[in-house]
Order: C-alpha cells, then structure tokens, then sequence
C-alpha cells in the first residue's frame, strides 16, 4: 500500500497517542479484539464497531506504507482475469497498475492473466511514486522469511504450488520467474498527476487498489477523480482500500456501474482489511445488505459509462 500523502499528520493528530480520545480508542480496540467473531457480528455490536469505526476514521493519522502480499485477494484476481480475457481475443488489454509498492499485486496479477502474451495480448504498466518501491518490485527478489515491510512472509496466503509456479527457488530469496517478469513497464509516478494521463494513454483495466486509504479523505476524492480519467470508455476500474463514503460519492458522482460479479467474495477476500475493522482506519466496514444503496457501496470494481 502506498499514498502519494505521506506520513503527514496534522498537529492534531501528533498528540493522539497521549490524548483522551486516543486512550478511549486504545481501550475499545482492545475490548472488541475480545469479542468471538459471532458476538461482533451482532446488530448492536455491528453498530457499535461502524461508531468506533467513524471516531478511528476521524482521529488517526494518516501515514504511507509499501507492504502488501502476493495473491491478496483472490476472487479480485479472477475478476481480473474475467475481464481482460474476452478483450485480449480480438486485441491487446491495456491495464495499470497505481500504487504498485513492491511489485506484489503486479505479478500476482500476472500470474492471474499467464495465459495471455505480453506485448500481443497484454500491456501492463505499474505507477508507484516511490523509486525505492519501484527498484524493488521491477528487481523482483523477495526474502523467505518475515518482510520488514509487511512483518510476516509476502508468501503466508499463498500455496507452496503457487510458490513454486511464481518464484526461483534455487537461491537463498525468491526470485520472480522471467516469463512472469518480462514485459511489465515500471514507471515512478504520482496517481494524482494529471500528466499520467498523458503518459499511460486510456486503459482498459485500471487497479488502483490499497493506498487512498492513507489519504485524507478530500486528498482521496480528489486522486480517486483524477485516476477515473485513466480508464478508456467503458472500461473497468477497481478501487478498493479506500473510505468508502469517499468511493461511493465519487462512484455515484461520475455514473459508475458497479460490477455486480464476484462483489461479495471481493469485499471479504482481503483478510488483512476485514480483521482490521472497526480499530484501524484502513479497517474495511462488513457488507451491510440492508442498506439501500449496497451495491455501490460495496463493490470494489466498476464499469465506466
């Protein structure tokens, strides 16, 4: 996950740690980790945590941070797949990557579309605005053990199979294959700029997952606009690791049709997002079908009109 915001913080939000607020939400943080998933589950406790949610949202700093995982959210790589599949007979799939960190979701997604040629059926192109970030995911070695970065293994939600299929295993780190490596354009650029517009040219597919999170909600819209301008006609956006008040305003704002295929599975196959909830801001809210408006809310992929 990477913001273009940085670590700023507000002078407000410095004093958090020490505040009474911060006290209060170190206490409730601690509470729900107590609760059996069932009893959260419940209406008054489910309530409860979107209350705690909203102070969190409010009163944390925001602050960038390059970790992620390989295969983090399966059912998102085979919508990704569904997609680019049918455009890639007839020519080749543009997609973008922003906010690629170090490389994780890049090769996860290529290893999700290794039927389809680099070059004649597939260009891809990954945008981070760190140049450390970018060094490393176009090096493509990662560490066997616990990343500093992400304080467990970029591999723990993959299979041993899967890891065999991505990596070299030859050498004391893993090294990603050259078939899944080659072809991928790495560029370090800011998701905000309008002049990666410019650069990129429209898209078919763009992935701007897991780092307008860290944003500020109005710094968040005003990307979230900015990337939209990415994606060709028609074609598909997925955005997830965000507020989703901010993606649901932007996404009804522009006319979006949200992807009603694999929504669900989407929203809940990111485990690090969900066990958040409700004591991180990144934290990712339970799908709540009782509100009128679910769809748009929850959906993590989108058509443009």
């Amino acid at each position: 996950m990477t913001s273009h915001a940085g670590s700023e913080r507000t002078p407000g939000m410095r004093i958090l740690g020490k505040s009474p607020m911060g006290a209060v939400l170190r206490l409730n943080e601690w509470v729900w980790r107590q609760l059996p998933a069932n009893v959260a589950a419940l209406r008054p406790l489910d309530s409860y945590g979107r209350l705690v949610h909203s102070l969190v949202r409010r009163h944390s700093g925001r602050e960038m941070f390059l970790g992620t995982f390989f295969f983090r959210n399966r059912p998102e790589l085979e919508l990704i797949r569904r997609l680019a599949e049918p455009i890639a007979r007839s020519r080749p799939v543009k997609m973008a990557v922003l906010g690629c960190s170090n490389g994780a979701e890049v090769y996860s997604i290529r290893w999700a579309l290794r039927s389809l040629r680099i070059g004649a059926q597939l260009s891809l192109d990954a945008v981070d605005i760190s140049p450390g970030a970018v060094d490393c995911a176009r090096c493509g070695t990662y560490s066997r053990g616990v990343s500093e970065l992400v304080r467990e293994s970029v591999c723990a939600f993959m299979t041993q199979e899967e890891i065999g299929e991505l990596f070299d295993e030859d050498r004391e780190d893993l090294q990603i294959k050259r078939p899944i490596a080659e072809g991928i354009e790495w560029h370090v650029g800011d998701g905000a700029d309008p002049a990666l517009q410019d650069a990129l040219g429209p898209q078919d597919l763009v992935v701007a997952n897991r780092f307008l999170c860290h944003m500020r909600p109005s710094d968040a819209e005003r990307c979230l606009r900015r990337v939209a301008r990415l994606v060709a006609p028609g074609g598909y956006l997925f955005v997830s690791g965000i507020d989703l008040d901010v993606r649901t305003k932007v996404a009804t704002d522009l006319g979006w049709r949200p992807v009603a295929a694999l929504l669900e599975a989407i929203h809940d196959g990111d485990r690090s997002l969900r066990k958040d909830w409700p004591c991180k801001y990144w934290g990712l809210e339970p799908l709540d079908k009782r509100r009128p408006d679910w769809r748009m809310r929850y959906a993590s992929a989108f058509q443009t009109p």
